[in-house]
Parts: structure tokens; sequence; C-alpha cells
């Protein structure tokens, strides 16, 4: 009865903290459609998230591409198949590395960001000084960051995905001898319009996640440097563990048939 005991309060703490991750989520989202607006806020938080995130999502993607092509030749060489390369990289790339490593990437840097930055505001006060100045913090910081990392991430995304398929573009040409025009031919005749348009959405709900739970975590911060600390780690890993679980459900939706 006690290991049952155990159980079910773990149940019981999990499906609390969904409900309030989902309470919280549909808050910020509720003060989308309703005045004031704070746009200085969403455009520091668009160039945050997304102009200074370009040198980590380049150099991640362009790695992961490269090392792609070289495992794809070394395995496709046991059954004669190393022309494949080209194609795999491609749809690896666009359909679930791009998106995934672009999104982990976010929620080691933005996301751990947000939360320190908002639970180092809770510590300090500030937020209780927003809330006598009438300002709602959920328009006001949560908001802005939520909504910025949504709209930019398709675009990191994006990028990242070209890069990627860049890195083994150069290992395939330089490397494994590949000719260059047939290798961007087979690329471009692989890809369809479904692997783009999910990668974007999964970069769009990856994007909403990860700055979620910096906002979530940092807004629910203990007081003092550990309580900031515990705040980052937890918003990281939920966020991590988050954005993976999505990334099933949504390939799911698109690739199940």
């Amino acid at each position: 009865m006690n290991v049952l005991a155990i159980i079910g309060r773990a149940m019981l703490a999990m499906l609390a903290a969904i409900g309030r991750v989902t309470l919280f989520a549909v808050d910020t989202v509720s003060h989308l459609g309703r005045p004031p607006y704070y746009p200085r806020e969403f455009g520091q938080a668009l160039v945050q998230i997304g102009y200074f995130s370009l040198p980590v999502v380049g150099l991640t993607t362009i790695f992961t591409g490269g090392a792609l092509a070289l495992q794809i030749y070394a395995g496709g060489a046991r059954f004669s198949a190393e022309a494949v390369v080209p194609q795999i990289v491609a749809i690896g790339m666009v359909r679930e590395l791009g998106p995934v490593l672009v999104g982990l990437m976010i929620a080691a840097r933005v996301t751990s960001s947000i939360a320190a930055e908002i639970a180092t505001m809770k510590v300090t006060e500030q937020i209780d000084a927003l809330i006598t100045l009438s300002t709602n913090p959920a328009k006001y910081l949560t908001l802005p960051r939520v909504l910025a990392a949504t709209v930019v991430m398709p675009f990191l995304v994006g990028v990242g995905d070209i890069i990627g398929i860049m890195g083994g573009y150069l290992v395939g040409v330089e490397r494994l001898g590949f000719n260059a025009g047939t290798y961007l031919r087979n690329t471009i005749d692989f890809l369809e319009p479904l692997d783009v348009v999910s990668s974007l959405t999964k970069a769009a709900v990856f994007g909403f996640l990860a700055a979620l739970m910096g906002c979530y975590f940092g807004m629910r911060s203990g007081r003092g440097a550990q309580g900031v600390g515990r705040a980052t780690k937890n918003a990281v890993v939920a966020a991590s563990v988050l954005i993976l679980a999505a990334n099933f459900v949504l390939t799911e939706l698109f690739f199940s048939a």
C-alpha cells in the first residue's frame, strides 16, 4: 500500500503541475488581443531570442549535417547504398534534427536566460513593483517573450535546416566525392512541401514551449540565490522534455500515414 500511495502522490503532483502550466499558458495567450501592448519589450525579445541565437544555431546544425552525411555514407556502404546520402541528410535535417536541435539549443540558451531574469526580478521585488504600478506582469514580461519566441523560431529553424544541409553538402562533395550538381538536385527533388511545413510548425511550437517554461518557472521562483538557480534548472529541464515530447506528437500527426 505504501508503494501505491507513493505512485498516487506522484501522479497527483504531476497532474497538478500540468494544470498549473495549462492555466498559465491560457492566461498568457488571453492577453494577446487586449491592450495595452509593449512593442519595445517584444522587439527586444525578438533580438535576444532570434538574432543572438544565430551563431549557436549555425554551428550546431552545420556540424550535425556534416556528421550525418558521414554516418549515412558509412552505413550505406554496407548495403551499396552510398548514393542516398543527399536525400537522407535533407529529410533528416528538415523533418527531425533541425527543429529538435534548434529547439534544444534555444531551451539551453533562451529558456535559462528568461527564467533567471524573471526569477531575479521576483527576488528583488521588481515584479511586486510592476503590480503596484498597475502593470500586469503576464502582459509585460511573459507575453512579449512567448510571442517573440513563437514568431522567430521558424526563421531560426529554417536557417538551421539550410545550414545543416549545407554541412552535409560540403562533406559529401569535398570528403566523399559526390558531384556538386547531382547532390543539390537530389536534395531539392527529394524534399516535399509537407517536410518544410512540418519543420516550421514544430519550430513555432518549440519556441512557444521554451519561452513559456522560462516565464513559468521564473514567476514561481523561490526566494534567494537558490530559488533562482532551481527555477533556471527546472525551466531548462521542463522545456527540453516538453520539446522532445511535442516532437513525437507532431511527427505522429504529420507522418503517421
